[in-house]
């Protein structure tokens, strides 16, 4: 049996051209480490149509055979459509998601759906459908989420690349406890749809890599303007191509590992802050001396996505309650005591937020913080728990993550550490709406002075 590629996907599009292996025994090789895979990172997989896939794929196309996963949020015409609930286990999509189409055009070879939360409403992957997904960093620990199995089918070797949405932190989070490189975008950069919901303009698509090069090889394949996305932005090329070509010296940085929003674990704190500190030396830039403290009013954000639940489940609401997971059907419980006031905390909340932002961008060009206020917890989640002897809400995993998806700023997760018990640290870099590219050339600089692990020890498992 051949091996799954354990490089970055650019590098096997080059073993690809050179013939050193084929598209077909690349989708092959990670069919089989899936079957054999106990992280639990796909619900689904179609081995036949993903060789139908590879052997027709034309070496000459920027992703050229490179198996990927695509998260179940996602849809794949004649694939399953379950949203990751009990609900819609016997569902089948109808039409291919833009995204999806785009990486397929580009030789990409989807094998199969990633586990997600149950419609993408909690940060770890744990549901009545598909059980939990672990992190192959540790199998008692979550890959987090919601694209907890893009994550971990990435970093357990399983495929190169794989699909992610971020909402509140859904790609950022797991790259950061996974040890994998997450960009979310400027909101719109890459389209969704189609027949893509409106919500509160803050989710954004993109992936879980292995390599800054990838995502930005992903980028150049999937951004642009589509006319079923009435928010997508016209196309920016040349993602790949500009790496490193940006002058980060003098840039004006501000270091805030809490965001003054959150408590973080000591150990997480210092090595986001030695990161931080490390990075803005290596690059010559200004650390400048200011106090950063972001709005916070995550119970109020967290009931705003509640409608989310009648407009997913539709006519089947209330009836389908009991077939929800725990944590989503104790959101859902609220439903009934929404109210206007609650509607107007949330748009005061995003209004303080996007004032909040435009103040900092201001006065610098890039803050650092932590991507997740500590290492990653127990794969079948968070309970209330201590860290330090303090009490943790659960509403403050998303702290760090959440501002970007309320202003619209993109922000990218680079692996930064690890903790004594060997799990990844991520260190979290925001930068001006549409700046992504140099927020692209900031991650390159610590890829290449403090080069990360690209799968996780002993993976593929």
């Amino acid at each position: 049996m051949t091996k799954p590629w354990l490089q970055d996907a650019c590098s096997l599009v080059d073993a690809v051209r050179a013939r050193d292996i084929s598209p077909r025994e690349a989708v092959q090789a990670s069919l089989d480490a899936i079957a054999e895979s106990s992280v639990n990172a796909f619900s689904f997989t179609d081995p036949q149509r993903a060789l139908d896939w590879a052997d027709r794929v034309d070496p000459d196309l920027p992703l050229a055979g490179v198996p990927i996963g695509v998260k179940e949020l996602e849809k794949v015409e004649g694939w399953p459509q379950t949203e990751a609930s009990l609900v819609f286990a016997d569902r089948t999509a109808k039409t291919t998601a833009t995204m999806v189409e785009r990486l397929i055009a580009a030789g990409a070879v989807p094998v199969g759906l990633t586990t997600s939360s149950e419609i993408g409403f909690v940060n770890y992957v744990s549901t009545r459908l598909n059980g939990v997904t672990s992190n192959p960093w540790n199998p008692e620990r979550t890959p987090g989420g919601s694209s907890g199995g893009s994550a971990a089918a990435v970093a357990g070797g399983l495929v190169p690349l794989a699909t992610g949405g971020d909402g509140g932190g859904s790609i950022r989070i797991p790259a950061g406890y996974s040890g994998l490189f997450g960009l979310k975008s400027t909101f719109g950069r890459i389209p969704r749809g189609p027949r893509s919901d409106v919500g509160f303009l803050n989710v954004t698509l993109g992936c879980l890599s292995r390599s800054v090069r990838d995502t930005a090889r992903w980028f150049d394949v999937c951004n642009g303007y589509d006319a079923r996305d009435q928010f997508s932005l016209p196309r920016v090329d040349g993602w790949e191509q500009g790496l490193g070509s940006r002058n980060l010296k003098g840039l004006r940085v501000a270091i805030a590992p809490d965001l003054g929003a959150t408590r973080l674990h000591s150990e997480v704190e210092t090595l986001v802050r030695e990161g931080a500190e490390w990075l803005a030396r290596e690059a010559g830039m200004d650390v400048v001396d200011m106090p950063v403290k972001v709005p916070q009013n995550g119970i109020a954000w967290g009931l705003a996505g509640l409608w989310m639940i009648l407009s997913v489940f539709g006519e089947r609401w209330p009836e389908c309650a009991d077939l929800l997971t725990p944590e989503l059907a104790m959101g859902a419980s609220f439903l009934e005591h929404y109210r206007a006031e609650q509607a107007a905390a949330v748009e005061a909340f995003r209004i303080d937020m996007n004032e909040s932002f435009a103040d900092l961008f201001e006065q610098v060009d890039l803050v650092m913080c932590a991507t997740n206020p500590y290492e990653a917890f127990p794969a079948s989640g968070p309970p209330p728990f201590e860290i330090e002897g303090q009490f943790v809400d659960p509403f403050e995993t998303g702290a760090l993550t959440i501002p970007g998806n309320i202003s619209g700023h993109p922000a990218v997760s680079v692996p930064i550490g690890r903790t004594a018990s060997g799990l990844p640290v991520g260190l979290q870099v925001y930068g001006r709406r549409h700046d992504e590219p140099l927020l692209l050339d900031v991650a390159l600089l610590v890829e290449r002075e403090r080069p990360w692990p690209l799968v996780a020890p002993g993976s593929p498992v």
